[in-house]
């Protein structure tokens, strides 16, 4: 496995309910996160502490730019209902990405000497699955 650049990331989003997944534009930064939930089983005279693995959770984040001509995440945010999700780390490696569905929100925000710029952080609806 080679190293690669962030450039040719894409998030795709149905931004509609049912809709398909589609790129959604101007977008420059991602994370997801993957952790699992863990329980603290620590017992009286125990040489240090102890946990047991909970279930597991997907989550993250992406941001851009604002873009007058498309709902972005703003239907998504206020509907509430789970949209369609990929995200390529990148499109030239088109068989490796992670999908499911998710719950976004919708973030605007703007400074007087910048772009106005949009983030949405997201949790998962159901499993998000790494294919490749």
């Amino acid at each position: 496995m080679a190293r690669i650049h962030g450039r040719q990331g894409r998030v795709y989003l149905a931004l509609a309910s049912g809709g398909t997944a589609e790129p959604i534009a101007y977008l420059n930064s991602y994370t997801i996160n993957f952790a699992t939930e863990k329980a603290d089983v620590t017992a009286f005279g125990d040489a240090n502490r102890s946990y047991v693995a909970g279930l597991p959770d997907a989550s993250g984040d992406f941001s851009g730019f604002y873009d007058n001509a498309t709902v972005q995440t703003y239907t998504a945010a206020l509907d509430g209902l789970p949209r369609k999700f990929y995200l390529y780390p990148s499109t030239n490696l088109n068989t490796q990405y992670f999908w499911g569905e998710i719950l976004p929100d919708f973030n605007v925000s703007a400074t007087v000497t910048g772009s106005v710029d949009i983030s949405a952080s997201w949790n998962a609806s159901g499993p998000i699955v790494k294919q490749g």
